[in-house]
């Protein structure tokens, strides 16, 4: 499907995601440090689940398949990309030269909405759950995945459009993956 949605459908064919607060958020290359923070996040939250917590491991793990199977159905049912980039950078150091070798392999199309802040919500909402995990460590991951969150717009990868529109989709895979956890607690408030 990724295979799909990055290289049979022309970048003319797809629907330009933007919005007037994309133009105010200026282009930053220190987020890129919270926006590839996000690959070691997953491993270590996955594996960290997998070797301690094999049930929470099987839920982020629905969590993750749910989050791409509709982003995928969304980017084919309606391709879209976005034109944020910027063409040249103001600064020339490693963050920069970082950023223009993951634009070079990662075209601007399927951005909508955000796999980047699905997996991240995911993610938090899972450690959120644990119950052998510190507060500190819950703090950490809550902070750190709202900074992965805010990066992406940064980085200009996403629209805001593509954050918001990933909330939605968040929720949806929330209620199916961790109804029995809400229906608990909705149970113990009733």
């Amino acid at each position: 499907m990724y295979f799909i949605t990055e290289n049979l459908i022309p970048l003319e064919k797809c629907h330009v995601i933007h919005s007037k607060l994309d133009d105010l958020i200026p282009f930053n290359e220190y987020f890129l440090i919270f926006y590839c923070g996000w690959y070691a996040l997953i491993v270590v939250s996955l594996l960290y689940f997998a070797l301690y917590d094999t049930g929470s491991f099987r839920k982020l793990s629905l969590f993750i398949l749910g989050t791409q199977i509709i982003a995928m159905i969304v980017y084919i049912v309606y391709p879209n990309r976005q034109d944020l980039r910027p063409e040249v950078f103001e600064r020339d150091n490693f963050l920069t030269r970082l950023m223009a070798f993951i634009y070079a392999f990662d075209t601007p199309s399927g951005v909508c909405p955000s796999l980047h802040v699905g997996y991240s919500i995911g993610i938090a909402s899972t450690w959120l759950k644990a119950k052998d995990v510190s507060p500190w460590v819950k703090a950490f991951i809550t902070v750190f995945v709202v900074m992965i969150c805010i990066s992406v717009a940064f980085v200009k990868q996403h629209s805001v459009v593509d954050i918001f529109a990933a909330l939605p989709m968040c929720a949806l895979v929330e209620a199916v993956v961790f109804r029995d956890w809400w229906r608990e607690r909705l149970h113990k408030k009733a």
